[in-house]
């Protein structure tokens, strides 16, 4: 992929994709298979690792959607954006923020995600 703003919504997409084997597709398509992916709650390597933590984070939040909360913002291989998981259309429960950083081979290497907003017990 050569647009950095088409492969962070494909990869902001598998964290919507709720049938395991299409998010495996995009995974392989956006993800490096060694990649590494740091949040505050987890931090895993590998396309399994991250299919697991989506899988996770599916189980923990289910029904509610990832969205976009601004435009992404890249130079170079690195690219930022903020994210909003929520219910379709309404106030987000949780709000984050990830860097990624993108390989030679086109796809994300490296994802450091913050979380700036998260629900009490969560």
């Amino acid at each position: 992929m050569s647009d950095t703003n088409e492969l962070v919504q494909r990869y902001l997409a598998a964290w919507n994709e709720t049938d395991a084997g299409a998010r495996r597709a995009v995974l392989e398509e956006v993800f490096a298979e060694d990649g590494v992916y740091t949040d505050p709650l987890v931090s895993v390597r590998g396309r399994d690792g991250l299919d697991a933590a989506i899988a996770a984070v599916q189980g923990q939040f289910g029904g509610l959607v990832f969205s976009f909360g601004g435009a992404v913002d890249a130079h170079h291989d690195i690219a930022r954006f903020v994210w909003h998981l929520g219910p379709e259309g309404a106030e987000p429960v949780v709000v984050g923020f990830d860097a990624v950083v993108i390989g030679e081979d086109g796809r994300i290497s490296q994802v450091l995600g913050f979380l700036d907003k998260v629900p009490a017990g969560a």
